[in-house]
């Protein structure tokens, strides 16, 4: 009985962690985002969206790395709402100035 108990306890908390999915997708979009904004040099024309971007995804990289996916999850949709955002700024400037890359 004693032995039942114990088994029930190792495979409920066993099974917490096999529930938790790992945002790859997410993390792949924050990425891809991420280097689009760096190629349109969105650190130079565009720094506060783009330092924001950079701190997010380093955060959900991090979280990620720790096995915190809800937290990697919101940090990489921001680095990509950032970088996306940081990216148009970029590229907006760049046709206001005439100047190609």
């Amino acid at each position: 009985m004693v032995l039942f108990k114990y088994l029930f306890f190792v495979l409920i908390l066993g099974g917490c962690g096999l529930t938790a999915t790992r945002p790859k997708v997410e993390m792949s979009l924050a990425q891809s985002a991420f280097i689009a904004a760096k190629e349109a040099q969105a650190d130079v024309r565009a720094p506060t969206p783009f330092r924001n971007a950079e701190t997010f995804y380093l955060k959900a990289k991090s979280a990620y790395r720790r096995k915190y996916f809800s937290k990697a999850k919101e940090y990489a949709e921001l680095s990509k709402k950032y970088s996306e955002e940081a990216e148009y700024e970029a590229r907006r400037k760049e046709a206001l100035e005439g100047t190609p890359q």
